[in-house]
């Protein structure tokens, strides 16, 4: 029952988060903020992760395709899908759900303990809608770029590897890349990244908000945002899949 009280809670919290904000320069200016927290200082791990992951994917498929009647193009071709399908929109949302999510709840944690936003709903002000909704806007509108920009770096590091190692050519790699390619599949990996861009934002705020102790309940709700979002974004991966591939 407590598991069902916690989602009760959780969606009695959205409805306050999505109010409209009392002041919209403030609000503006949150947001601002939140973009640069919650997205521009993740670009660097994104880059990184991505473009070896890419090469690591393109290496392992290179070295299962031995056979002289397979055709050295399906190693670029498997890593465009690989990557586009599955790597970029699911694998990098989990990284952010441990890097972002704990950062979330710490701070949302932070500002419980200490008594700020009982100060913040002393003074009238919507706590949930002040705190929640620019994470929410800033993650939802700008993950979608860094998913963008994990597919180009993957499928470059892809590149990179066979040019470095000589596994395989990169004439091949290239026309693997472009044949049979659907924008569909792109779109499809950007609304997943948008449904587990709000989940990273609001399941961690969630565990902040509610928070009752000191500051090692606030390391253990982080520790627990983080085990959650995860489980919720593979989750929603599958119905996600199921829905629009299916």
């Amino acid at each position: 029952m407590k598991y069902f009280s916690n989602i009760g809670v959780y969606f009695l919290m959205l409805g306050q988060v999505f109010k409209k904000p009392q002041k919209i320069s403030v609000f503006r200016e949150s947001l601002f903020k939140e973009v640069e927290e919650l997205g521009l200082k993740s670009l660097g791990i994104v880059a990184f992760i991505s473009f070896f992951v890419g090469g690591v994917v393109a290496i392992q498929t290179a070295l299962n395709v031995d056979s002289p009647w397979i055709p050295k193009y399906l190693i670029g071709f498997a890593t465009k899908r690989s990557i586009i399908l599955e790597f970029a929109p699911t694998f990098m949302s989990i990284i952010l759900a441990g890097k972002v999510g704990s950062y979330i709840t710490s701070s949302i944690g932070t500002m419980r303990v200490t008594e700020q936003i009982d100060a913040l709903e002393v003074m009238g002000v919507n706590a949930l809608n002040y705190l929640v909704l620019p994470k929410v806007v800033a993650a939802v509108l700008f993950y979608p770029f860094i998913v963008l920009l994990a597919m180009f770096l993957g499928i470059f590091g892809g590149w990179a590897a066979g040019f470095m190692t000589g596994l395989f050519s990169s004439d091949d790699f290239i026309t693997g890349i472009r044949m049979d390619f659907y924008p569909y599949l792109i779109r499809y990996a950007l609304i997943k990244t948008m449904v587990f861009a709000f989940v990273i934002a609001t399941v961690p705020s969630y565990f902040g908000f509610y928070v009752k102790g000191g500051s090692l309940e606030v390391g253990r709700a982080s520790t627990q945002s983080v085990v959650w979002t995860s489980i919720v974004i593979i989750l929603l991966n599958y119905f996600l899949t199921q829905m629009l591939l299916g």
